[in-house]
């Protein structure tokens, strides 16, 4: 699965509405969004290997 997003910036925000009834925002009026986007060759160069397994 991880594979699929490797290439993709993902942010989660919280911005004021109503959401899709997310147990934490039905009583503060916030709603959470997670915007996404392309990363670009800059990035994609810049990154580091994810390392798994024992530390």
């Amino acid at each position: 699965m991880l594979r699929h997003w490797k290439h993709t910036h993902l942010t989660l925000d919280v911005t004021d509405g109503r959401g899709a009834s997310f147990s934490l925002e039905i009583p503060y009026g916030k709603r959470f969004m997670i915007r996404s986007r392309m990363l670009t060759e800059e990035e994609l160069a810049d990154l580091e290997p994810v390392k798994s397994g024992e530390l």
